[in-house]
């Protein structure tokens, strides 16, 4: 199954959002059970103050990332569709709503699917003049690539490798 199509729209950052994590986590972890080793808030709304795309990115862990169709059926009820992550064997993607308003990633704990978000997500925190230009960087490339999710993605590959490896020096 794919994305529905969704038009990129950035928008201000609103309190809501840990909100709306914190009551998706507890969700998830009793659909998914004893399989789940962590759940973590990621991507732009998991910032405080930055703008973002207003989809809620969930990061689950387990320790043995297995056949995505495998976690479809505990999902479901929730109200996920399983997508897959084309290219990337290390993560699993879920989507919620239409057009989707939640994200779920299920990756391998310690592989750079589970670590590289978290370096993201904790650098920008710590350094809110770095948010402020990759909030400049989302808006400019979503008034070019409204309507292209994948090259807006694409641009902004180099700013977010960039910071990993910063935050990893």
């Amino acid at each position: 199954m794919s994305e529905p199509y969704v038009r990129i729209e950035i928008v201000e950052y609103d309190p809501q959002w840990l909100l709306l994590f914190e009551a998706e986590r507890a969700r998830v972890a009793t659909a998914l059970g004893a399989v789940v080793e962590s759940i973590e808030h990621i991507g732009s709304t998991s910032v405080p103050n930055l703008c973002a795309k207003p989809i809620i990115d969930i990061l689950v862990t387990v320790a043995r990332l297995r056949n995505g169709e495998l976690y479809v059926e505990s999902l479901k009820g929730l109200g996920y569709t399983f997508f897959p992550a084309l290219g990337n064997a290390d993560r699993h993607m879920f989507g919620r709503g239409r057009p989707h308003s939640h994200h779920l990633h299920i990756v391998e704990r310690g592989g750079e699917e589970h670590v590289r978000p978290l370096v993201f997500r904790n650098y920008l925190r710590a350094h809110p003049a770095t948010a402020r230009e990759y909030e400049a960087l989302k808006r400019a490339l979503a008034a070019r690539y409204r309507d292209d999710r994948a090259a807006y993605n694409r641009g902004k590959t180099d700013f977010i490798r960039s910071i990993e490896a910063k935050a990893r020096a």
